[in-house]
């Protein structure tokens, strides 16, 4: 258990994205004040927050500021300055920690302590330098997938393995950054789910939930994952518990699984709100924006319950310009616009959810004209 902190205390959000723009809306409603850190002037939550500092992440002056004017730090993305958040703790309370922030954003890392807590994943092997990935690739087999072991995301950071003509690919990815190779599993559908733990350590689990890609990037969530036998959705729930314990977690941690005929296997986990949680400002009791702000603060949690279906689609790049457009003839659109300067392919800028009883009109209803499923 964590002592709580009321509003109207400050909350102070590292990154300045979309996440972090949910998370001070979530945040605001509830009456805490919220101070966000990032680069980019008028950054989607600067928009929304009661102050913006316009610096870089990794200026150590510009946190501690953030950290002395707020009551409780957290973060939108992975990629902080652990040393300098650790700093930072002289001055605020940091709930969510630095353990879980430097487990996540190693690949190898992060498999390891999944098996040692007897959770499933890909047969993996760590490839520190271009020397070691031969021998990666005979212990693992092909196909694989090589990654680097941090950063990478959206398919970028990494080669597929088929064989002998992806060696050079592969050996030059390994020559520039350690990596991982991973077995590339041949699986039905990707599944998530985002869990947290309040204030008095109960665990809670928000919906498992289905979700499809488009060139490597989320396109449509699905809510609940349609089809899911009853069994399998108890042990996932059960493997969340575990982890979420066994890490100590505050805030919000996303879990992407693979459904495999044998059953699932843990791909990724993400320490902060997920795009695949987006649903759950509509469709649920508590979003996983409320969850995670609750969660940090030290609050009470009730159990999540999804009171509809529901489907997220990503509105990238352009896609945006044309939901805009559109939306006068679509009264069933909750429609988020992130408020980003710039549109760019392949950038999120924004979602759509819609909700209701039948999946398949669901998945019709937020596609865009001259789309097709």
């Amino acid at each position: 258990m964590i002592e709580a902190i009321i509003p109207p205390a400050t909350i102070g959000i590292v990154g300045g994205g979309q996440l972090g723009q949910m998370l001070a809306q979530a945040a605001k409603e509830m009456g805490y004040r919220v101070g966000v850190l990032d680069p980019t002037p008028d950054a989607p939550a600067g928009q929304v927050a009661d102050f913006q500092l316009v610096n870089d992440y990794d200026d150590r002056d510009a946190l501690m500021r953030l950290a002395k004017a707020a009551d409780v730090l957290t973060y939108e993305f992975e990629n902080v300055d652990l040393a300098a958040l650790e700093a930072a703790k002289q001055y605020a309370a940091l709930p969510q920690g630095t353990n879980l922030l430097a487990l996540t954003r190693d690949r190898v890392q992060e498999k390891t302590t999944l098996r040692e807590l007897g959770i499933p994943t890909a047969a993996f092997a760590s490839v520190p330098d271009e020397s070691h990935l031969v021998e990666a690739i005979h212990e693992i087999g092909v196909p694989a997938i090589l990654k680097t072991t941090t950063g990478g995301y959206d398919g970028h950071g990494q080669v597929n393995v088929n064989g002998p003509a992806d060696l050079a690919k592969a050996q030059a990815l390994a020559a520039k950054t350690p990596c991982i190779l991973e077995e590339r599993l041949s699986f039905t559908r990707e599944l998530s789910l985002m869990v947290t733990r309040d204030g008095q350590d109960k665990v809670r689990c928000f919906p498992i939930v289905e979700n499809r890609h488009a060139q490597h990037i989320l396109h449509t969530t699905i809510a609940p994952a349609p089809h899911l036998d009853p069994a399998l959705g108890r042990r996932i729930e059960d493997m969340a518990a575990r982890i979420a314990t066994a890490l100590d977690l505050r805030g919000v941690l996303g879990i992407e699984l693979f459904e495999t005929t044998h059953g699932v296997v843990v791909n990724e986990l993400a320490p902060r709100p997920h795009n695949s949680g987006h649903y759950s400002i509509e469709a649920c009791n508590f979003s996983q924006f409320q969850a995670h702000i609750l969660s940090i603060c030290g609050l009470p949690i009730p159990p999540i319950v999804q009171r509809a279906p529901a489907v997220m689609r990503n509105l990238l790049g352009s896609d945006l310009t044309a939901a805009r457009q559109q939306w006068p003839h679509h009264p069933e659109w909750h429609f988020h616009d992130y408020g980003k300067a710039e549109i760019r392919p392949a950038r999120k800028m924004g979602h759509l959810t819609v909700t209701g009883l039948d999946t398949i009109n669901l998945l019709d209803a937020v596609q865009l004209e001259d789309e097709t499923r």
